[in-house]
């Protein structure tokens, strides 16, 4: 598998992933209303044009995915057992139809899990930034991770 083991990571390290994706007015429609959010400033182009921003925003939960779902390949990528939590998500800047956005990761703490020899904890900091470089996503995430199989 491509992802890491709890032995691999190491507190610091920065990973800027490659890919990259551009969010469609199709993605933000269908993923509100697949989970129940009828928010205008996510569906409505009218009620949208009145607000601030003059336009819809897309569904910051669907950026969290995104911005998480990026970092799989390189970090955990069958090598986790789940997640754990998540905690200071934020969104600085808005997210717009058409924007291209990357993931980047940082390792931020690792542990021993105390209750399971073959785990441990790794603490994730994932940022996500537009195409112009601005920051529109960061979370903390905890992991639980497979150790290494013992040879």
């Amino acid at each position: 598998m491509a992802g890491l083991y709890f032995e691999e990571f190491e507190v610091g390290r920065e990973f800027h992933h490659e890919f990259s994706r551009t969010v469609t007015e199709m993605d933000n429609t269908m993923f509100s209303l697949l989970t129940m959010n009828p928010q205008p400033l996510h569906i409505d182009a009218h009620f949208s044009e009145n607000t601030e921003f003059g336009q819809r925003l897309f569904n910051s939960l669907y950026t969290l995915g995104i911005m998480i779902g990026m970092s799989v390949y390189d970090t955990t990528l069958g090598t986790t057992i789940g997640n754990l939590g998540m905690t200071d998500v934020k969104f600085p800047k808005p997210v717009f139809h058409g924007d291209t956005l990357k993931a980047h990761t940082k390792i931020i703490s690792k542990r021993e899990s105390k209750s399971r020899p073959t785990q441990g904890i790794v603490e994730f900091e994932h940022t996500m930034t537009n195409q112009r470089g601005e920051v529109v996503a960061s979370c903390r995430r905890t992991g639980l991770m497979h150790c290494k199989p013992k040879a």
